[in-house]
């Protein structure tokens, strides 16, 4: 592959709900275009975006992947990303950067929670949308009543360019709506089809669907638009031309339908991908930071070179590749690549134009270009790429909050070691990862987007750096409290000969708002103790918050006002004063009604209307308050506040609640009194535990 122009580049997205056909429709692409001599299947692990040995073993996709292909003298990148809710975040990074987005639907189950989900990135991004509906070969596959649902809940603006011949084991072919021709397969899973008129019985529903596509796509011509009201004819190059514009400005988004396992309308999906959708130079301009100033970048191949990186992939036998999409000029290998977040140069060795695991080296990228680039060093994902002296930066990447944690163990002190490292690269390649050493608690929580996210990390990291790990689930991080105020005496004295020791304080101990966290003051009149200790007493207390007097958690929101106390002139020291304020800690604690607090989490669930009963029953039982519900089509948008105790297997309970049809997103709230008999179980297991140590 030669050096690109950018008017001759196509980047698209194939987005969608896991299983909707994504990775078959891109196989067929492939296929059909005659880079691949055959179809693989997600079965036999033979496709050619499905690379990963987790891909293969697990039969679904788990990674973007990135696909380049040449027809009719353009370039196509194709970025298939995966459909399931634990790797959503490999969806909004491909979405970002690409100039369209695919929205694959299912012509069996419509449009599902992730359908929603690819549409909401697609608006925040403003990317132009076309849609596939896919599996029309399938037993009670519907082609209008799929077009249906997605006007209905998703956009009014759907306007199919092909109509379906024949329904489910009869869909045999597409007829060509503003073509008026008819484009009939062979059936035997080649991509082989001949030309017919339309037939007979799909004559009156081509016109309606003509006309209609027709009115909507000259509103984005004034100049068409007064051709067609005077009733002008209107030629072919000029409706095409005015239907990219339209999508272009997304007042139309085109739909096609197709089956891939069959390869029927797939053709047509390419060749609607090349006419209809825009180049780099027709897209969207993007926004960027210049020192204080927002700024729009446009698509200009002379203009100064920037890029956004979007994937870090870490091949076995290439090393780290970082993925990219440049947003403006043109750069060669024999160039510096400046990343100007780090503020670091980077040596570029190669561009490679991806096909899956395989890669063509390119001397020269142009605007639109994506690609990778072997072996940077000091590139994470969302970082800006450009020339030395650039202030130019895009704004990072925001990817969905964690909700699925798991607390990590080490088998070995040698697996110990090498954690830390290995933990590191995989943040560093998975931006939706989170890792955590909590304090409080003393776990090392790793955090992602669901039990199948960690699970398939765990394996990455025994894989790669043969390091063993065992997970649990992370320790509630508690915390306790008083809700009255108490006044106590902490007395240390110690007389052994020579030098002894002592401190007496005097110290009122009394609740403060939530949130306020610890405050000291120092009430002390008269010298009663001296001035040099007092820092000692409020020391000696921030010692032991972490250390609470009902189950060994930290103690927050409360005042401690040293009153009184008295000192030796010889035997007082600061050592001193630190005890006796710990025991005047225990025994006021326990005076003022320490009660254990627990933190709430904000969730909201997106369903389909008919789990929302379940739903909202399991939230009951998890002592969970459902503060409102509203709707987005036939998907219901539960909010509810929840214990974080009760929250840490959701991800696989939705799952299994709603057929993986759910998905869910939760950020801690505040925190709250523990019910009484909850408290009591949570005392008792945590004596057990520190019994244990």
């Amino acid at each position: 592959m030669g050096k690109n122009r950018s008017e001759d580049i196509r980047s698209i997205v194939m987005t969608g709900h896991g299983g909707s056909g994504k990775t078959s429709l891109t196989e067929a692409m492939l296929f059909t275009n005659g880079n691949i001599t055959r179809m693989g299947t997600v079965e036999n692990g033979n496709m050619v975006s499905d690379f990963s040995s987790e891909e293969h073993k697990r039969q679904i996709s788990i990674n973007s992947s990135l696909i380049t292909m040449e027809r009719a003298e353009k370039t196509v990148y194709v970025l298939d990303a995966p459909g399931y809710a634990d790797f959503i975040g490999e969806m909004r990074s491909a979405m970002r950067v690409a100039d369209s987005a695919a929205i694959v639907v299912s012509g069996l189950h419509g449009v599902e929670v992730q359908t929603g989900k690819a549409w909401e990135f697609a608006e925040d991004f403003q990317c132009p949308v076309i849609f596939y509906i896919s599996k029309l070969s399938r037993e009670n596959s519907d082609f209008e009543r799929i077009l249906g649902e997605i006007r209905d809940e998703l956009t009014d603006k759907a306007m199919p360019l092909f109509l379906p011949i024949g329904k489910e084991a009869g869909f045999k072919g597409v007829v060509d709506v503003l073509a008026r021709k008819a484009y009939i397969y062979k059936g035997d899973g080649s991509a082989d089809y001949h030309e017919e008129d339309v037939p007979a019985d799909m004559a009156d529903m081509v016109s309606e669907a003509r006309e209609s596509l027709i009115e909507n796509i000259v509103e984005a011509d004034d100049e068409l638009m007064m051709m067609y009201l005077e009733g002008d004819e209107i030629s072919d190059e000029e409706l095409h031309k005015a239907l990219r514009k339209a999508v272009s400005e997304r007042t139309i988004f085109p739909v096609v339908p197709g089956s891939s396992t069959i390869n029927v309308g797939v053709s047509q999906f390419l060749d609607s991908v090349i006419s209809a959708l825009p180049s780099p130079l027709e897209s969207r301009p993007r926004s960027a930071m210049k020192g204080e100033e927002e700024v729009s970048v446009s698509p200009d191949p002379e203009g100064e070179f920037s890029a956004l990186c979007f994937k870090i992939m870490v091949d076995p036998y290439v090393g780290k590749l970082s993925f990219l999409r440049v947003n403006s000029g043109t750069l060669t290998t024999d160039q510096p690549l400046y990343n100007v977040n780090r503020e670091e140069e980077e040596r570029i060795s190669s561009f490679k134009q991806m096909t899956g695991k395989e890669g063509n080296d390119l001397k020269e990228v142009v605007t639109g270009d994506i690609v990778a680039i072997p072996k940077l060093h000091s590139t994470h994902v969302g970082d800006t790429l450009s020339v030395k002296g650039s202030k130019l930066l895009y704004p990072p990447i925001q990817f969905p909050k964690p909700v699925y944690s798991v607390a990590l163990e080490a088998r070995s002190r040698a697996d110990e070691d090498k954690l830390s490292t290995s933990l590191h690269r995989m943040l560093e390649e998975d931006p939706t990862l989170h890792f955590k050493k909590n304090i409080e608690t003393g776990d090392s929580v790793l955090s992602g987007m669901g039990d199948l996210h960690l699970d398939i990390v765990l394996a990455r990291i025994k894989e790669r750096y043969g390091i063993e790990l065992d997970t649990h689930t992370p320790q509630v991080p508690y915390r306790e409290t008083i809700r009255k105020t108490a006044k106590a005496q902490g007395k240390h004295k110690k007389q052994s000969g020579g030098r002894g020791q002592y401190g007496d304080v005097h110290i009122e101990f009394s609740p403060l708002p939530r949130g306020e966290g610890f405050q000291f003051e120092d009430k002390i009149v008269g010298g009663a103790i001296p001035k040099g200790y007092i820092p000692a007493v409020e020391k000696g207390l921030k010692e032991i918050l972490p250390k609470g007097v009902l189950a060994g958690f930290p103690t927050v929101d409360f005042k401690a006002s040293l009153v009184f106390g008295s000192y030796h002139d010889v035997d007082s020291s600061e050592m001193a004063f630190k005890i006796a304020s710990h025991l005047a800690f225990k025994k006021g604690m326990m005076e003022a009604s320490p009660v254990l607090l627990e933190p709430i989490v904000n969730v909201e669930v997106v369903v389909p209307e008919e789990y929302l009963g379940d739903v909202m029953g399991d939230f009951n039982s998890r002592r969970g308050r459902i503060m409102g519900i509203d709707s987005k089509g036939r998907l219901q948008v539960v909010k509810a506040q929840v214990p974080l105790s009760e929250m840490f297997r959701y991800a696989i309970i939705l799952r299994s609640m709603t057929s993986g049809r759910g998905n869910f997103s939760m950020e801690h709230s505040h925190y709250e009194d523990v019910p009484e008999e909850i408290t009591k179980k949570v005392i008792a297991a945590r004596k057990e535990a520190l019994e244990e140590e």
